[in-house]
């Protein structure tokens, strides 16, 4: 791009900041128009809350605003690169995407839109895209060289289900091919697809892989969304907690930024809400295969006990390791317990168990749940790069 054109997409920062939602709805409307079979790609509840286009909106607002320096948001960009290679998205696909896009820009800012300014979007997307067609091939590469790795949809039967709580099951999965499967890090995470009923096609959804690796299969613990039409979450949860031992479901390679690295020293505090738990449990897991004895402390905060996955298993952990301190926090305790403490977690009243010399603190559960956590390191005095924190669905924060 050249310097005026750049000029010309930051200029219309203002506009995005006031109005930007109102262009990815028409983006999304024009798009799914015109290609319906994306609706197979793109998860449609996320579409329906409008979570999916307000986190599009600050995407293309930041971008426009670093325009001259994008190499900023080189973090963020892996981590979008991540869910698409999860997605087995294709360069041709940022086409369609560019098109309707800037046609989108066109329609919607009208007499505004002029020449110069659609070019100097269109040379902005076209960087972009290269951007992370590029990312996406290293990271598609990168798997492929793995032993048991692979590229797209491949399919896996679903060997076995574990009720974890009232609410999260647990599905062990394994290829169909009897084939080697490819590692993982802890705290990543596969997609599934599969068929839904009620929409008429297929829908993917990316779930975090909730166990140390092992070689014979994949586990992933699925929360039960409630489904309703005022928050339209949980179509394909609810599809999966109907399925049985032996039903098939395609599953992409493990992707993700988020996670620990299983050969550090590090002390680790991990700190998760719900089902956030789950990326945390597979740190804890590697933590006790590793054998590395590294300081760990465990904290989780949920409803109730009759909702609370991984109770026991991580109770005998606590009992059987040093190295292991827990603290569970429940908002409502039907039995006192001195394992269990009531209300949500305070991290200032526990200060001393979790500020530890070269600790990593690792957060994951709902979005207000990370704010909370997040802010009160902050004011603990823990350095944001020792922060790391998983959000599920669309990108909405960015604390650091």
């Amino acid at each position: 791009m050249n310097t005026n054109q750049k000029a010309l997409v930051k200029a219309t920062v203002s506009v995005l900041k006031t109005n930007g939602t109102d262009l990815t709805k028409h983006f999304y409307t024009r798009m799914f128009t015109h290609n319906p079979e994306l609706k197979n790609i793109f998860n449609m509840s996320h579409q329906a809350s409008g979570k999916q286009q307000n986190a599009l909106a600050g995407a293309v607002l930041a971008y426009a605003e670093q325009i001259e320096n994008p190499e900023v948001l080189i973090n963020v960009l892996k981590s979008i690169g991540n869910k698409h290679v999860s997605l087995n998205i294709s360069p041709e696909q940022y086409d369609i995407v560019g098109l309707h896009l800037i046609s989108s820009i066109k329609e919607v800012l009208g007499e505004a839109a002029s020449d110069e300014l659609i070019e100097a979007w269109t040379q902005a997307y076209n960087e972009l895209a290269q951007i992370m067609i590029s990312i996406e091939h290293e990271l598609y590469e990168s798997t492929l060289k793995k032993e048991g790795g692979w590229k797209g949809w491949r399919a896996f039967v679903i060997a076995d289900i574990v009720e974890e709580s009232d609410e999260i099951k647990s599905f062990y999965l394994k290829p169909m091919d009897n084939k080697s499967i490819a590692d993982y890090l802890p705290g990543q995470y596969i997609s599934i697809k599969t068929f839904i009923p009620a929409l008429g096609h297929e829908q993917p959804r990316q779930y975090s892989l909730s166990s140390a690796f092992n070689p014979e299969h994949y586990r992933i613990s699925v929360k039960r969304e409630k489904n309703n039409q005022s928050l339209p979450d949980g179509v394909v949860s609810n599809v999966l907690h109907q399925k049985a031992i032996g039903d098939e479901i395609w599953v992409t390679a493990p992707a993700g930024v988020f996670h620990a690295n299983p050969v550090s020293e590090d002390p680790l505090v991990l700190i998760s809400g719900g089902v956030g738990a789950t990326p945390l449990l597979s740190m804890l897991e590697t933590q006790k295969n590793m054998l590395q004895n590294n300081t760990v402390v465990w904290l989780h905060s949920c409803r109730d006990e009759k909702v609370h996955a991984f109770k026991d298993h991580v109770n005998h952990l606590n009992t059987n390791n040093q190295w292991l301190t827990t603290h569970i926090f429940y908002e409502t305790v039907d039995n006192h317990s001195d394992l269990v403490k009531k209300g949500r977690i305070d991290l200032h009243e526990i200060k001393e168990e979790i500020l530890i010399d070269n600790a990593k603190y690792y957060i994951c559960g709902p979005e207000a749940f990370i704010k909370a956590q997040y802010n009160s390191l902050l004011q603990l005095g823990i350095a944001k790069e020792d922060i790391l924190y998983e959000e599920f669905g669309p990108q909405l924060l960015h604390l650091n």
